[in-house]
């Protein structure tokens, strides 16, 4: 039977026809997207009609970057209430951990801190050894890049002056004169000494992911309207094994597109045989495994960011930072990764590092010829050289951008290595889509603390406002609260269209979904209300009241609409 939705206001995300106010499904496919007056009756052919009464109609949304296992498996974890009072900070754990006895709770992990309260050299153990000396203790930063960990955890992880970083200057534990770790940890250094600490404390969190964990995360995404996402990294596999128990009992109401991490040429045949074992294994309808993750730096906030040009804050002026591989390295893992069929989706914050993917890009293409035929994305961007701004379009390069960042959630602690001028000219998109650059946008979020951000519109509104709605800046020192720079203001359309079909380009899904076409999925999304006209602050507000699921109604229900009859 034919469903028909009229009288809406329909944002197609389809650049040849952007708007419509009526569209027909049957089964899971759209026949018909256009206007009522075109609309063909007849036939006798019995349809559901609902009158939307100018609701508006967009694609589901695809989260293209977000980590939904990491999400599911952190619930345990402590949410500190929000504090640039170092103190109160430190009296909530002190307090947390009193009436949490060690028993109970053998290792402590707390989210978050500012990392704007401390200066370059971070944290000390000695600040937290002071209200939590009898077991682990960890204090994620806000950016989720850095940690602030007691003497007891350093302990139980066995780390010491002798103990070499998992990366020279990137994952890494800071250190003291003497090579003492201080208690900063940078990009999740610990996870690599995170069974020791496990095995010394006769403890382990819940690793293995299983439907129960996840299943509260997966109704969040469909509830929301996100009908594909893209996992910055697998887990585990028991994280594939969930999700294929959720497809056989047809409760997967997403595609699922699960990216292999791997950070070095040396482990990349590994890596891409671990990432084909796992698609011929669980790769079916909704799941799929063909993309390689890396990380080629860190982030602007620790300082491990690889830049064009020195950082402020070194007084010989010629610390760039440090990338993962060498431009050289990257050319031979695009290589690889393009003779195996393997996609690539590279986390770079500097403009260093932006410009090393797009020369290694270049040379990589210039090498492959007519045989190149995967897709490069690259992941954050938040720092890009002008002189590189419209490289991607000319390198079919594609580009994945976290909207929610847009209002400075991080603080200025970057302004340290990267100066004002630097600091003021982050998270540039507008010059990069004006050029052609194919640009996504998603949540990539990783904590069930910040499940919240994972809402499409939580983003779209910072990334229109540049202004954060949970921790915005000192509206005395930035007019309204705004992230400098105004221009880099994201248009409603431009959101939407990175939300929906850009991110199916890149995870290669454009054929069936991204976009209201003839011939694509029913993955259609009614919400409460129009982006495009409600006041920019109440963005955030607007619901999914109706989620279709390839034609099948998921979630919520057509109560914004009125029934016609079954007539057409």
């Amino acid at each position: 039977m034919n469903i028909v939705l009229t009288n809406a206001e329909i944002f197609t995300s389809d650049e040849k026809q952007p708007w419509a106010n009526t569209i027909v499904f049957n089964g899971n496919r759209i026949i018909y997207v256009g206007n009522d007056n075109k609309w063909e009756k007849g036939n006798n052919v019995e349809a559901e009609v609902y009158d939307m009464k100018g609701k508006m109609l967009i694609p589901g949304i695809i989260d293209s970057h977000v980590h939904p296992a990491m999400i599911a498996s952190c619930s345990w974890h402590v949410r500190l209430p929000l504090s640039y009072d170092l103190d109160e900070i430190l009296e909530y754990i002190k307090e947390y951990a009193e009436k949490h006895p060690k028993e109970e709770v053998p290792f402590l992990y707390f989210e978050y801190y500012p990392s704007v309260i401390f200066d370059e050299q971070g944290p000390r153990k000695e600040l937290l050894d002071a209200v939590v000396s009898d077991r682990p203790c960890l204090v994620q930063d806000y950016g989720e890049h850095m940690a602030w960990v007691n003497t007891r955890m350093l302990e139980a992880l066995e780390v010491d002056a002798e103990t070499p970083d998992p990366i020279d200057n990137i994952v890494c534990y800071v250190r003291d004169e003497n090579g003492e770790p201080t208690g900063f940890v940078k990009e999740m250094a610990w996870l690599s000494h995170a069974e020791n600490m496990y095995r010394n404390i006769g403890w382990r969190p819940p690793t293995e992911m299983s439907p129960e964990l996840m299943k509260p995360v997966m109704d969040f995404f469909i509830s929301h309207g996100v009908t594909a996402m893209a996992d910055g990294f697998i887990e585990g596999e028991s994280v594939l094994k969930t999700l294929a128990e959720f497809e056989e009992r047809g409760e997967l109401f997403t595609y699922y597109d699960g990216y292999v991490r791997c950070d070095s040429l040396e482990e990349l045949p590994d890596c891409v045989k671990k990432a084909k074992e796992y698609n011929r294994k669980y790769g079916c309808r909704h799941i799929k495994v063909n993309t390689m993750k890396v990380f080629l730096d860190g982030t602007n906030e620790s300082g491990n960011a690889f830049l064009t040009k020195p950082k402020e804050n070194d007084p010989e002026h010629e610390d760039c930072g440090k990338p993962v591989m060498s431009e050289d390295e990257f050319t031979k893992y695009l290589l690889y990764c393009n003779q195996n069929g393997m996609d690539v989706h590279v986390h770079i914050v500097g403009d260093g590092s932006f410009r090393l993917c797009c020369n290694a890009c270049e040379a990589a293409k210039n090498e492959a010829g007519e045989g190149w035929n995967i897709e490069l994305t690259l992941a954050h961007c938040e720092l890009v050289h002008p002189d590189d701004m419209e490289r991607p379009a000319s390198l079919g390069i594609r580009i994945n951008w976290t909207p929610r960042w847009s209002g400075g959630c991080y603080g200025e602690q970057g302004r340290i290595y990267l100066g004002e001028e630097r600091w003021n000219s982050m998270y540039q998109f507008n010059p990069m889509i004006e050029s052609g650059t194919d640009v996504a946008f998603s949540s990539d979020v990783i904590t069930w603390s910040k499940l919240e951000r994972a809402n499409p519109f939580y983003g779209i509104q910072i990334g229109h406002t540049r202004v954060d709605i949970e921790d915005p800046l000192d509206p005395k020192r930035y007019p309204g609260s705004m992230r400098p720079r105004e221009d880099a203001r994201l248009s409603i359309e431009n959101l939407l269209t990175g939300s929906t079909i850009k991110g199916a380009q890149q995870m290669r899904l454009d054929d069936i979904m991204g976009s209201l076409e003839t011939g694509k999925l029913a993955n259609i999304v009614v919400l409460s209300d129009n982006p495009f006209v409600v006041a920019a602050d109440r963005i955030k507000d607007i619901k999914a009241e109706a989620v279709f699921f390839e034609g099948r109604l998921v979630r919520g229900a057509l109560n914004g609409g009125e029934q016609d009859g079954n007539d057409v």
